[in-house]
């Protein structure tokens, strides 16, 4: 009971603090540029905008949570659709110090493998989404002009204050839904010991990846955290595409982060969304062992 306390409170005070820098970081960028160029930046071009989205995903080191205060100001912004659910997937599972961890832990075939299996998903689903229909299923989202907000830059003392109360109005309807997943998720991970999941998804046990890309969810873990997790469950004898499964579905949907997200998405597309990245752990469980 104790250690599932202190997990949520440690859970809590990390996505407080990450909502709290990024959603100022994001405020203070859109004061600064305009909402305008922004949209500009990320629109088709030379680079198609889900391109631009993904690329801005890898090189964002930020967890599923925390992808939210940026998904936020996009939308506010103005950015497309698939180039703001591109990076949603992404931003969580791409980014150099995964790729890295993958290879120094399981070799450079495998992070090549794990790098094109997660870029495909990240920008395939939205696609997909797009033709279901789905782009309907955001929340209302008051797109900001610049004829109506922006205003020369003041220099940043001067724009800190609005930054803070901006971050603020954004981050004050995610706090109950925040405290409500991560109360389940730190419930659920302080009940799941790592050696029952070497029981249940061992090597050979055909449901061992689609098991594990469920069981994930609840784990609220980035994936740098969970590669030396994964490299130890590897070595309890979990299967290596039960180990990937477990990891991207744990980094890419937990449970906190759904919770945050029917703040801004309908509940069509935030089922989409969960189906989404067990789809992208299952695939990458079958085909990742492949390049092994």
């Amino acid at each position: 009971m104790i250690e599932t306390l202190q997990t949520f409170g440690l859970i809590l005070a990390e996505l407080l603090v990450l909502f709290s820098v990024i959603s100022v970081a994001v405020a203070l960028i859109n004061r600064r540029f305009g909402s305008d160029r922004i949209q500009q930046w990320m629109a088709d071009g030379r680079l198609p905008g889900p391109v631009k989205g993904l690329l801005l995903g890898a090189i964002t080191p930020f967890c599923s949570c925390s992808t939210l205060p940026v998904l936020a100001g996009m939308l506010k912004s103005g950015v497309a659709f698939r180039t703001a659910m591109t990076f949603l997937i992404s931003s969580p599972l791409l980014d150099p110090i995964i790729i890295a961890g993958v290879v120094i832990l399981f070799g450079w075939r495998i992070s090549i493998a794990y790098t094109v299996v997660t870029a495909a998903w990240a920008l395939f689903a939205p696609v997909l989404w797009d033709r279901l229909g789905l782009s309907q299923q955001v929340k209302r989202v008051k797109v900001i002009s610049d004829e109506e907000t922006h205003t020369p830059w003041r220099g940043l003392r001067a724009e800190l204050r609005p930054a803070l109360a901006e971050a603020w109005s954004d981050l004050r309807p995610l706090l109950f839904p925040m405290l409500i997943g991560v109360a389940i998720g730190a419930c659920i991970y302080g009940f799941v010991p790592q050696d029952q999941l070497a029981n249940i998804a061992g090597d050979g046990k055909p449901w061992s990846v689609p098991l594990a890309a469920v069981l994930g969810i609840p784990l609220y873990v980035r994936v740098e955290t969970m590669l030396p997790i994964g490299l130890a469950l590897r070595s309890a004898g979990v299967g290596l595409g039960a180990v990937f499964a477990l990891m991207i579905g744990g980094a890419g949907a937990s449970i906190p982060e759904v919770s945050m997200l029917t703040a801004l998405f309908k509940p069509r597309l935030v089922a989409a969304f969960v189906v989404t990245v067990i789809g992208t752990a299952i695939a990458a469980g079958y085909l990742i062992p492949l390049a092994a």
